[in-house]
């Protein structure tokens, strides 16, 4: 079994603003933070990823950040956040944070020291051009919110690139001062004790862009410099990119041509999560197959990142219009529920209907397959949505604590809130809370605690292989297993709503003691595997053989 933290990690995101504020005045912080350590903890999360915490003006959620080497105040200090840090590491838990290097915010000292002279030492920080560049309206991020990529700066009298918003001007990642002042930033957040990054927008970071030219070169070589820098500072920090790029590039991002793993440690599997997606909403296992088939292997120490559910919208960009169709059709049919024309901005909870033995199911599944699974604040007590907030900010709503005001968030008046608690009368914090599920063993969360503490006895999940079970099995029904020196694991998983029952005899012989350690309800023992039974939405985890 490797011995590398990351692949037998549960990690779990968070943005402090909206998970538990200390001070009474609206806006979660780090203080807080630390006072529901013990109940993360309890859940069983290993490694805290944190949304962006550094001072911003918070025009995108703290993505346009403008002094990376300081802690937002409205979240506290420097101090409060090595408190943080220590209180985390006394439980067993390690933080990581954003690294968002691929732009700063218009009112960063960089920019506007590089706006204000061609003489400022900050000014090839930046991307410029003198002309208005053809592929002006070409590359946005946010289609629909943004309408260009080059805007015009009436003070330096250039054009500056943002492949996001305009006042997220893009660094210039040719310029090697940049570079190097990206390493001191993750060096910094290293000496002060997080364990790693989760890197936004790599494939734009390492973008070496050029006026008029769409489809510029990206320097992959810049991740094998990070890495060894990173490594050299703290050897068991890792990196956790978001690069939603085509199947054939994805190898690239974690090493070279050589075949080692000398770049990006963990990559989200954006691909397995638009097919799993599309598995739920045709109850049909085939994309999951699909998408376990056509995986390229990964060097040894690369590592996939799963999700069901993330601080964005759900990315439905990988499939196809048809396929897209589907999932819009069953999760997100209404306008209000869409994003950017290629996504949803729902919570998983509301997406399947309130529909508890689904939920469970999804997680299950997502829990079982190959590489480190990623969970966001509140899916454990099936928070929902509010689809009134702008854009991503539906599922960005203040985590539901108990049944006090506020959902025990916040003590400040409803109006003061960085985000309207949500309050409908089926996710609502009166009937959707962590107090009411704490004393309810058989709630989601309770089942939550259940299913983590079970997956971290099958280390096999992690960090050995998953394979699909390719066997005749009934319509809606997945199986697969995950092998590696610890033993094998045998799961089943109906994504359909009928009965089933698979023959799996072909695997006794592999067999010691074969026992389910996770199911949706009792069943008859696995005996001889021969006649396996799975209810519709129905899961069974089957410790098939364990070796010392």
């Amino acid at each position: 079994m490797s011995d590398r933290w990351y692949e037998k990690a549960v990690i779990y995101c968070l943005d402090i603003d909206t998970y538990a504020d200390s001070d009474g005045d609206g806006v979660g912080d780090i203080r807080g933070l630390i006072g529901r350590l013990d109940y993360l903890a309890r859940l069983g999360v290993t490694c805290l990823w944190l949304n962006p915490i550094h001072p911003s003006p918070n025009r995108d959620d703290g993505y346009d950040v403008e002094d990376f080497y300081n802690v937002d105040p409205r979240f506290g200090t420097l101090g409060d956040f090595a408190e943080l840090l220590h209180e985390a590491g006394n439980r067993g838990i390690k933080v990581i944070i954003d690294l968002v290097v691929n732009h700063t915010s218009d009112r960063h000292p960089w920019f506007q020291s590089a706006r204000s002279s061609p003489d400022s030492p900050y000014r090839d920080w930046y991307v410029w051009s003198e002309t208005q560049p053809p592929d002006r309206h070409q590359g946005m991020v946010f289609p629909g919110e943004q309408d260009e990529t080059w805007s015009y700066d009436r003070t330096a009298k250039l054009w500056y690139y943002h492949r996001f918003y305009k006042f997220q001007p893009d660094l210039n990642i040719g310029n090697p001062r940049v570079r190097e002042e990206i390493k001191k930033i993750c060096a910094f957040w290293l000496q002060l004790g997080v364990a790693g990054f989760r890197m936004d927008a790599v494939p734009f970071i390492i973008e070496e862009t050029e006026p008029g030219n769409p489809a510029s070169p990206k320097d992959l070589n810049f991740l094998t410099d990070l890495r060894q820098h990173i490594q050299w500072r703290k050897g068991d920090a890792v990196l956790l990119a978001e690069a939603n790029v085509e199947p054939d590039e994805l190898k690239r991002f974690f090493g070279d041509d050589s075949g080692s793993s000398n770049r990006i440690h963990m990559l989200f599997d954006f691909m397995l999560n638009g097919r799993l997606m599309l598995a739920l909403a045709r109850h049909n296992p085939e994309p999951i197959i699909d998408a376990l088939r056509d995986t390229p292997a990964l060097p040894s120490g690369g590592q996939w990142a799963t999700f069901l559910r993330n601080h964005d919208e759900v990315d439905l960009s990988r499939l196809t219009a048809e396929q897209r169709g589907d999932v819009f059709a069953e999760f997100g049919p209404d306008e209000e529920m869409q994003l950017y024309g290629r996504g949803i901005r729902r919570r998983l909870a509301p997406m399947l209907g309130g529909d508890r033995r689904r939920v469970e199911l999804a997680y299950a599944l997502q829990f079982s397959l190959r590489g480190t699974p990623v969970l966001r604040y509140g899916e454990e007590i099936g928070m929902g949505d509010d689809l009134s907030q702008k854009g991503r900010d539906a599922i960005r709503t203040p985590m539901q604590w108990s049944s006090l005001p506020n959902g025990g968030f916040s003590t400040a008046e409803p109006g003061d809130l960085v985000r309207p608690v949500v309050s409908d009368p089926t996710y609502g914090y009166e009937k959707v809370n962590v107090t009411l599920q704490r004393h309810d063993p058989g709630s989601l969360l309770s089942w939550f605690e259940r299913m983590i503490r079970t997956l971290r006895e099958a280390p096999e999940v992690g960090s050995g292989s998953c394979t699909h079970v390719d066997v005749p099995a009934p319509p809606g029904v997945l199986v697969h297993r995950a092998d590696d020196r610890t033993g094998t694991m045998l799961f089943l998983h109906n994504l359909g709503p009928k009965d089933g029952v698979v023959d799996l005899g072909t695997l006794a012989e592999e067999a010691e003691f074969p026992n389910d350690v996770l199911a949706d309800s009792e069943y008859p023992d696995p005996g001889e595997l021969d006649a396996l039974a799975v209810k519709g939405y129905g899961y069974r985890w089957i410790r098939l053989c364990r070796k010392p």
